[in-house]
């Protein structure tokens, strides 16, 4: 199973970050995408949706130090889902993108100043989690095995 979210945005304001009493240190901040359609008329159309983003720990602090509102931003986490009550006992639910990974997008950055790539470069640290960096290959092909594809029709794809 797989809960795996990738998105690039706008950051609608500066991350708010608080630092808690156990040392950890938190941001929140809100990205927006858009998505162009036509309408029934055959007009254009743009809507643009809203993504809660929290970053815990030293990812963090860097969204503290790199990110601006405004700025476009590429981000990699999680969807997850919070219940709580509110200050009047009412039942609340929040969505929330846990990341565990965002680059700034932002042009006008130096060379090697570790931003202004869509993706991972060597210097960005790797996401925590379920995700690994892809295994380094070795430059022999002979240790790579025969894959082959299975014979048969397109038409047995079940979608």
């Amino acid at each position: 199973m797989v809960n795996r979210v990738i998105l690039i945005g706008n950051l609608g304001k500066d991350p708010e970050v608080r630092r808690l009493e156990n040392g950890a240190v938190v941001a929140k901040f809100t990205l927006a995408t858009n998505e162009s359609y036509k309408d029934k008329s055959g007009e254009w159309q743009q809507l643009t949706e809203w993504h809660d983003v929290v970053v815990w720990r030293s990812l963090a602090e860097r969204a503290e130090a790199q990110l601006k509102k405004g700025m476009p931003v590429y981000v990699e986490g999680k969807l997850t889902h919070r219940t709580w009550q509110d200050q009047d006992g009412n039942n609340r639910r929040s969505t929330e993108v846990v990341a565990n990974y965002f680059r700034s997008l932002a042009s006008g950055r130096k060379e090697g100043d570790g931003g202004g790539g869509y993706f991972p470069g060597a210097d960005d640290e790797y996401p925590v989690g379920n995700f690994s960096p892809e295994p380094k290959m070795s430059s022999t092909a002979s240790s790579m095995p025969d894959v082959q594809p299975p014979a048969g029709d397109d038409d047995d794809l079940p979608f």
